[in-house]
């Protein structure tokens, strides 16, 4: 995916034209030449988010697998929540 530039004024002026070029790529919006936000599809959107959620998970494993102390059995957990 790739990005493209506009002003946040020819955003506002041609908002039907940045929503459609925003389904092929990322659509930055700069207002006084600085980046102030960026336009994307709601599929990049989901991707996104879902990518993020999947690192705050890989995280937490990294983490919990650094941590001291004996590791139970996976089959011992699913037998204590009644999964088996």
């Amino acid at each position: 995916m790739g990005m493209a530039t506009m002003k946040m004024s020819s955003a506002r002026d041609n908002l039907v034209d940045a929503i459609v070029l925003a389904q092929t790529e990322a659509v930055i919006l700069e207002r006084y030449g600085r980046p102030a936000a960026v336009l994307i599809s709601p599929e990049r959107y989901d991707e996104l988010m879902t990518a993020f959620e999947d690192s705050i998970d890989a995280a937490a494993f990294d983490s919990a697998m650094r941590e001291e102390g004996a590791s139970i059995p996976w089959e011992q957990v699913k037998s204590d929540l009644g999964l088996v």
